[in-house]
């Protein structure tokens, strides 16, 4: 049986999940990548139990505090919380949490990278810009648009068109980014969203792309994936000043 000392571990583990995830949903929306009262963040409960946690329906992004995330069960039914939840919330991120094994799932139309989806290429180049290069290796394509999410079919054909990458960009959609702690997802979600928009960018002015040397490309990515401090300096600067 539980003890009493592990009742409050899991308390306190939870607590902190609701600010962090909180959090996060402010500084997206601080940072342009919020979009009316859609899309969503969700982060699993670390007892594996399944549960996860998920900002409400009807909430700006803006507004969102600790208070008012709702905790959700692997089944969809809404545990807690005093909002409700949005369907297609319930069916992309309970897929992705229980298929792909992802502990923080964040989902947005961030424009930049929303407007490569619409490409042929589906997605993001990461042998173009050194933030791109952070992702060279970790990123999905989901060709095949296919409707609003409002079964768990759909939801699971996201989390299987995923294949265990990190990132996956759904074509004619968005983008989801998953990472195992929040303050590295986070981070993940605004350097996408940076390297798409230098990308766009780029491919306005309709002079010819030079990507770097796939060596370094590589060499790139494990140095940027190799410590996570800039990461964690990042969301604690936004825990200060949000």
């Amino acid at each position: 049986m539980p003890n009493a000392a592990s009742h409050q571990k899991d308390f306190d583990a939870a607590r902190q999940l609701r600010s962090d995830l909180a959090l996060a949903l402010r500084a997206a929306a601080r940072h342009g990548l919020a979009e009316g009262v859609c899309n969503h963040f969700s982060v699993e409960l670390p007892d594996g139990s399944g549960r996860f946690l998920l900002n409400p329906r009807g909430l700006l992004w803006s507004e969102i505090g600790a208070e008012d995330i709702v905790m959700i069960d692997v089944e969809g039914n809404k545990l807690a919380g005093h909002h409700e939840v949005e369907p297609t919330a319930m069916f992309i991120h309970g897929a992705i949490h229980g298929h792909a094994r992802k502990a923080c799932v964040l989902h947005t139309h961030m424009p930049y990278a929303t407007a490569l989806t619409l490409t042929a290429d589906r997605g993001l180049d990461t042998t173009l810009s050194q933030n791109a290069m952070r992702f060279h290796g970790r990123v999905a394509m989901d060709a095949d648009y296919n409707g609003l999410a409002l079964d768990a079919t759909e939801g699971l054909r996201i989390a299987k068109a995923m294949q265990g990458a990190d990132v996956v960009f759904l074509g004619n959609h968005g983008v989801v980014v998953c990472g195992a702690r929040m303050d590295h997802a986070y981070d993940d979600l605004y350097y996408l969203e940076r390297a798409c928009m230098v990308q766009v960018l780029a491919q306005s002015t309709g002079r010819p792309l030079l990507p770097v040397d796939a060596a370094i490309v590589e060499r790139v990515a494990r140095e940027t994936m190799g410590e996570r401090l800039q990461s964690e300096l990042f969301f604690d600067a936004l825990r200060r000043t949000l």
